[in-house]
């Protein structure tokens, strides 16, 4: 992937939730920030425009000023906090956001002419905060548009997407999804738990708050999960889905962790199976 920083702007006032701490906000058992730090960790340095927090990962804080001055000042502190050349920039407040949407930006910006990629969403309207720039017209026209305002503070986002030329992606239906009220937060709880996903966001969560990143065949586990269940007694489901990650963890070092955890997953289950065929053969 394309070398970035990213900009990720946690303050404002969150008036239409009553001046919650919008960035604290849980979705999923994860914090709204914390989530989208998981979709840009791949940046070279990440900035966080706001007030300091605990982060499942390591960033660099900075404060727009003067505090609560709006989007383009809060992008003024961040940006001079950088020194990639291209800079991917992102509300706190995306739930949904991927890895795959900060690509797909990065690309469209690409090696050409162009000075920055945003999302669109699912009406057309451009999603200034969900966006790659490039650094140097970025600052150039934060700097023009403060010497003409006489400074940036209340100033809206479109003074400076109009004066840049801009490739517009279109993003999926959640990708821009966030939240502004609370309705939104609870639609946005509901949606994680939905069948298809809600596995897949379970394991990041927990990926998460135990400060792993290791990739498994998922239908392993939950097959290895199934016949101790089954073929020995329900309690050894959970039982055994531990001591295979023990095993792997003890196994794997320096190596290919994914690796390990198949095959101790694949001798469970060839344990499990025997149970069942003693059980059988009587």
């Amino acid at each position: 992937m394309t070398a970035y920083d990213a900009i990720v702007l946690a303050g404002g006032a969150a008036a239409r939730l009553g001046g919650a701490d919008k960035p604290g906000i849980r979705v999923g058992g994860r914090t709204l920030l914390d989530r989208v730090l998981a979709a840009c960790a791949g940046a070279s340095t990440t900035v966080v425009v706001g007030g300091r927090r605990p982060t499942a990962r390591a960033v660099t804080w900075t404060r727009e000023v003067p505090q609560g001055g709006g989007p383009l000042a809060a992008l003024d502190a961040g940006v001079r906090r950088t020194g990639a050349e291209r800079v991917l920039v992102l509300s706190a407040d995306l739930p949904f956001l991927a890895e795959s949407t900060v690509a797909a930006l990065l690309d469209a910006v690409g090696d050409g002419e162009r000075e920055g990629a945003l999302c669109t969403d699912q009406e057309g309207r451009d999603q200034p905060l969900v966006a790659v720039y490039r650094a140097e017209p970025l600052r150039r026209e934060l700097a023009l548009i403060a010497m003409e305002h006489g400074g940036l503070s209340g100033l809206p986002l479109r003074l400076l997407t109009e004066e840049l030329d801009l490739v517009r992606v279109p993003a999926g239906p959640l990708a821009s999804f966030d939240c502004d009220t609370w309705e939104d937060i609870a639609q946005a709880r509901a949606r994680i738990r939905e069948h298809g996903t809600v596995l897949d966001e379970w394991i990041t969560a927990v990926k998460n708050e135990l400060g792993i990143e290791l990739d498994v065949d998922t239908d392993v586990l939950l097959d290895l999960a199934r016949d101790a269940a089954h073929g020995v007694a329900r309690p050894a489901a959970p039982l055994t889905t531990f001591l295979v990650g023990y095993a792997a963890a003890k196994a794997s070092g320096d190596g290919d962790g994914p690796a390990e955890v198949a095959e101790a997953a694949r001798k469970a289950a060839a344990l499990a199976r025997r149970w069942v065929d003693e059980n059988e053969s009587r």
